[in-house]
């Protein structure tokens, strides 16, 4: 089910709608660009460009390239992820899925609380995003891609929020440093006002009177084995089951007793302290998949082949990049970080850096 919730346009300035999501499924594809051409029309088409935004962590969009790499194919997109909830599978033992660690919890929402942590790792390795960029000028869906949608405590009420407009600028740029984790393989929460990374990123949106636009967030070249996303920071998440899948991304599929391959019987093939994986085992295992969710010859195996090509930073399409929205929820033109209560923009590393500080380039863009 979709309900628009709120669309506001003044004058000849961007298109504003939010829609409300309820899932059917704990996994589903909702085409909010289809919804959105249903509901408005011209009013929605008439703008060349759109950014699409979640508010949540087990659920997001594909960056337009990979969906166009998946012919924006619903099923092409589900074989794709499935591969992803193979490598997670559900039930596998997740230190986050762990209720009796989760200590910020009350006894209550302990009882209350999914087991998701699946879903957040197919979220990151899968390279969904909290939001994206899309340039469309036929009927192509744009897909919401639920994880999560339907759990043991009930069904998720989401909301996504789109802004079209036609061009954007770019208003201001900087390179800001952020001291980074001393230890080899970690996670640290960008939203850390210690770290001063997200003040910096409000003060150019009020430097410049942005009320509309986009931060776009990236690792320079010379920083190297590192990624960002943007997820749930949470400690068990991040400290254990993220470390875990850098270290080997085959850890949590073997545990669920699949005859994936020998390799996996024989910790001594993978060395603990490896974070790029021999390509041979990669692909006897990716092909032994393949197989078995019946994906054979299709796109999706040729996307899949392509990306394990690549060190396991890659394979887990670990980003080097992501965008954050700046909107204006009040309506007076002022301007604000947009995300929901648990995301949390995050920097990866799996292995240390030199100086014990990261830099992170910055670019400030108003849509118009």
């Amino acid at each position: 089910m979709i309900l628009v919730d709120r669309h506001t346009r003044s004058g000849q300035g961007p298109f504003h709608a939010t829609l409300r999501i309820m899932p059917a499924s704990r996994i589903e594809l909702i085409n909010v660009r289809g919804k959105l051409l249903e509901e408005f029309g011209d009013d929605f088409t008439k703008y060349t460009r759109s950014f699409y935004i979640s508010n949540h962590t087990t659920a997001g969009y594909l960056d337009q390239r990979l969906a166009e790499l998946l012919e924006h194919d619903g099923r092409g997109i589900k074989g794709y992820l499935q591969l992803f909830q193979e490598l997670f599978p559900a039930g596998a033992d997740y230190t986050h899925d762990a209720m009796h660690l989760r200590s910020e919890l009350s006894e209550e929402q302990r009882d209350k609380e999914p087991l998701n942590a699946d879903s957040h790792l197919t979220f990151i390795g899968a390279g969904l995003h909290n939001s994206a960029s899309y340039e469309l000028g036929g009927s192509e869906p744009v897909w919401f891609v639920e994880l999560d949608g339907v759990h043991v405590g009930g069904t998720r009420h989401r909301r996504t929020t789109v802004v079209a407009y036609d061009q954007e600028e770019e208003v201001a740029s900087a390179r800001v440093s952020v001291k980074a984790s001393p230890h080899p393989i970690d996670a640290q929460n960008l939203r850390d006002p210690d770290l001063g990374f997200i003040g910096t990123l409000q003060s150019m949106v009020e430097e410049h009177g942005v009320s509309f636009g986009r931060f776009d967030v990236s690792l320079p070249e010379e920083e190297e084995h590192a990624g960002l996303t943007v997820n749930e920071y949470e400690a068990l998440l991040m400290n254990y089951d993220l470390r875990d899948a850098l270290r080997n991304p085959f850890r949590f599929m073997a545990q669920t007793g699949k005859d994936v391959t020998a390799v996996l019987r024989d910790p001594r093939t993978i060395p603990a302290k490896a974070v790029n994986f021999a390509q041979y085992d990669a692909f006897y295992v990716l092909n032994q998949v393949l197989d078995r969710i019946r994906l054979r010859d299709s796109l999706v195996e040729r996307v899949v082949n392509k990306a394990v090509a690549l060190p396991v930073s890659h394979f887990l399409r670990m980003k080097r990049g992501f965008s954050l929205p700046v909107l204006d929820r009040r309506g007076d033109g002022t301007g604000e970080i947009g995300w929901g209560t648990y995301q949390s923009p995050i920097l990866v590393q799996w292995k240390g850096a030199r100086q014990r500080m990261r830099a992170l380039d910055v670019r400030l863009v108003r849509f118009v």
